[in-house]
């Protein structure tokens, strides 16, 4: 990689924009749902899925599917993005109507 390649990549890098959303993890065995929310929906999963394998995700129930299924009984959904919103109270509330929502539909657990 050129040097001007390497800055132009860092700088796109520095400006891109986090996406907010709502996700699911499922245990395909177990047929376990969890639905969360986050402000960086593009890399959540990097996130969970390295605190699941170095053993220190702080969801019990979650941990312990993992250690029982391994990484392979286990899929990553992105199920909502949230529109542009520049005001942190609307973001925030946005996000908890809508994981309440898919929780219920799909009667998960919360992470």
């Amino acid at each position: 990689m050129t040097q001007n390649a390497r800055k132009a990549a860092i700088t796109a890098y520095k400006e891109r924009t986090a996406q907010a959303g709502i996700y699911a993890i499922r245990c395909v065995p177990t047929d376990q749902i969890w639905v969360g929310e986050t402000q960086t929906l593009d890399s959540v999963q990097n996130r969970l899925w390295f605190s699941l394998r170095t053993g220190g995700d702080p969801h019990r129930d979650v941990q312990q599917a993992w250690n029982q299924h391994g990484p392979d009984g286990f899929t990553f959904e992105s199920l909502e993005r949230m529109p542009k919103e520049d005001l942190a109270f609307a973001r925030q509330a946005w996000l908890k109507a809508r994981v309440a929502h898919w929780r219920e539909r799909l009667g998960a657990r919360p992470i």
